[in-house]
């Protein structure tokens, strides 16, 4: 009993009960450190006042691209887990559980939102239309193990791929990752040349890759098919790099200039096309789409159709045997 229990009438003691309330209501603008209400920071996207663009989940990304957030999701094709008994702190198989309660809960928090996801890796992958423009669209979520390349984002990838030939539609990647999954080893660089040859496909195929770079994306994600695409656009602010710049300063014992690896900084130097703040995303990409792809677009009230995708991804052209 607290001295306030002690000084209080009876009669006003449930005045001053502990209610029980959400944890998570505030959230802090990492530029700022302001704290910000989380439903505002929902109907804006993710996008702090300062500017600060936040990451976001697959749901999240779908329902800010499509049309009227309808989609069909894309069931990728599983792989063999922990190939090598790999073990570090812990077992591989043990950090695949742990990331993947963390989808399970966040499925929850987002069960009753218009459409859904399926999502059993770093991948998430759906079919639907963006300003009229058929599109498979493709995102990696940084929140399992941190968008690390392995054998299921590389089966993902190319999945996601062979369904936007066969669909005859656009294809367009979100990235956001540290790099390859260590725990995979040799398995999880081999997908950095098989990606390669699905977005050579694609383009023997004469449909537009377009990469949505958001923060981070780096590693061997971006040593491949994140900066193949026939148009790179990308969120404010950014991390776009192969090593992070910490790394390089202690290489090359040098202070980096501001800003340097920041999705500004790439569009100075000609490696981002054009930075597009996430509320203006959809418009953006939409307009690329229409210029590149215009007699792909559909009436609205045309059913966006069931996908299939095959449960094993087809081999690829040029691939060894």
């Amino acid at each position: 009993m607290n001295w306030l229990s002690k000084v209080t009438p009876p009669g006003l003691n449930g005045y001053f009960t502990k209610r029980d309330t959400p944890n998570d209501l505030w959230v802090q603008c990492p530029k700022t450190g302001e704290l910000i209400y989380k439903t505002d920071l929902e109907e804006n996207h993710w996008v702090t006042p300062a500017g600060a663009h936040m990451r976001i989940s697959p749901h999240a990304r779908f329902a800010l691209l499509f049309d009227d957030q309808r989609w069909e999701t894309i069931s990728l094709p599983p792989v063999p887990t922990d190939p090598l008994k790999f073990k570090d702190s812990k077992p591989y198989t043990a950090h695949l559980k742990h990331n993947k309660a963390k989808l399970t809960a966040r499925a929850k928090k987002e069960d009753g939102m218009p459409g859904k996801v399926e999502q059993d890796d770093c991948m998430a992958a759906a079919f639907g239309k963006i300003n009229g423009v058929p599109s498979v669209v493709l995102v990696q979520d940084f929140t399992f193990m941190g968008g690390s390349l392995g054998m299921a984002a590389g089966e993902g990838f190319i999945t996601a791929a062979q369904l936007a030939i066969a669909k005859k539609s656009a294809f367009v990647v979100c990235t956001a990752s540290g790099g390859a999954r260590m725990q995979e080893g040799m398995l999880s660089l081999m997908q950095m040349p098989r990606t390669t040859l699905a977005i050579e496909e694609l383009r023997e195929a004469s449909l537009p890759y377009i990469v949505v770079l958001t923060d981070p994306t780096s590693g061997g994600v971006s040593a491949s098919y994140a900066m193949l695409g026939d148009i790179h656009l990308a969120e404010p602010g950014a991390m776009i790099a192969f090593s992070g710049p910490r790394v390089i300063e202690q290489t090359i014992r040098e202070k980096l200039p501001d800003g340097f690896q920041r999705s500004e900084f790439l569009r100075e130097k000609g490696q981002v096309d054009i930075v597009v703040d996430r509320r203006e995303m959809k418009e953006t990409l939409g307009r690329v789409l229409g210029h590149l792809m215009p007699k792909a677009r559909r009436k609205d009230d045309m059913p966006i159709g069931p996908v299939t995708a095959p449960t094993t991804a087809p081999p690829l052209k040029g691939a060894a045997d």
